[in-house]
């Protein structure tokens, strides 16, 4: 199945949004790498290089208020949907100003605020969760939209194929949008997957299913926007497969030897962050404007990692918080 003529179209100020947010992923992760190569931040972190435009564009399509389940592989997402990136940082660094007062650290991130209600460390787990969600908001009639995002590897458990089967059994309104980067870790999809697509096993769901090129942000923008649009509907849900690549591995520190050299050139000889800017150039976008939006992200990238360096670390008394939904007297 492909995006229908009719799909809604990003207009110009959209394009610059799904900029904005492509820029905050793009610093930010070329930051984490950074800090981490010069031993100022101590941390587990999952480069997202090369999946910036794809978090960017599926988040903007969604209302503020719409929900996120997402991965440890999943800053891009967790920034795209408008988590401060004071917030984030200070989260990442373990200090008490984040968005888990730092007990949560970069695998766990959660900010209802924005909508990130889960972050999963277990791959696979966040789409029953997901249908968690979205059954209450068809309960309550509140009119959100629940998207989960994982790996073309997570297609492979068993939760996936049975919150798939729920979801079009009770029509949930959630999208479960597979960030396909070829790799699941250092596996290369062929080696782990029978199926030639993982858009494919929506069939044995009866369930609307569509791939598009998760780099082209028209594309991606376009194909969340309609199925939101189909969920909100009461018509159900949607598996979209978003093709894509990381440039980087899977964890910061593995090399990538397992991607084979000329395909990771071609890849990065199609960087959708660059191909995004020049585009925005061709549509008569201001090198001036872009600039502006660049120069704005920065400034607040650079406050937002002396925030988190200057925030305390969470006091010992916090480990009995949070946990039980009073505290209990010791």
């Amino acid at each position: 199945m492909s995006i229908s003529a009719a799909a809604a179209q990003p207009d110009r100020a959209t394009l610059l949004d799904i900029y904005r947010r492509t820029v905050t992923i793009n610093r930010s992760d070329e930051k984490f790498r950074n800090q981490i190569k010069s031993g100022q931040l101590f941390i587990a972190y999952y480069p997202v290089r090369g999946q910036e435009v794809l978090s960017a564009a599926a988040m903007t399509a969604l209302k503020p208020d719409d929900y996120l389940v997402t991965t440890y592989r999943g800053v891009h997402d967790q920034l795209a949907k408008g988590i401060p990136v004071r917030d984030l940082w200070a989260e990442f660094s373990g200090k008490a100003t984040g968005t888990c007062k730092g007990k949560g650290g970069p695998m766990h991130i959660t900010h209802p605020a924005t909508g990130v209600m889960v972050t999963t460390g277990i791959v696979g787990s966040g789409m029953p969760i997901a249908n968690g969600l979205a059954l209450s908001s068809k309960l309550k009639g509140d009119g959100r939209v629940t998207i989960v995002c994982f790996g073309d590897g997570a297609s492979n458990i068993g939760a996936f194929h049975e919150s798939l089967n729920m979801a079009q059994v009770w029509k949930l309104p959630v999208i479960f949008l597979c960030q396909n980067n070829l790799y699941a870790e250092h596996t290369p999809f062929a080696f782990g997957t029978s199926a030639v697509s993982i858009v494919a096993r929506s069939t044995a769901y009866n369930m609307r299913g569509i791939q598009v090129n998760g780099n082209d942000p028209v594309e991606m923008y376009s194909a969340v926007k309609e199925a939101a649009e189909y969920a909100r509907a009461g018509k159900g849900p949607t598996l979209l497969e978003a093709m894509t690549f990381r440039f980087e591995g899977h964890i910061f520190g593995d090399d990538s030897h397992y991607i084979p050299k000329a395909e990771m050139q071609a890849a990065k000889s199609r960087d959708p962050v660059p191909a995004f800017r020049q585009r925005l150039l061709d549509m008569q976008v201001t090198e001036a404007e872009l600039i502006a939006i660049e120069s704005k992200i920065e400034a607040e990238l650079e406050e937002a990692v002396q925030f988190a360096k200057d925030s305390p670390f969470p006091d010992s008394s916090e480990g009995y918080r949070d946990v039980f939904s009073q505290e209990i007297a010791r």
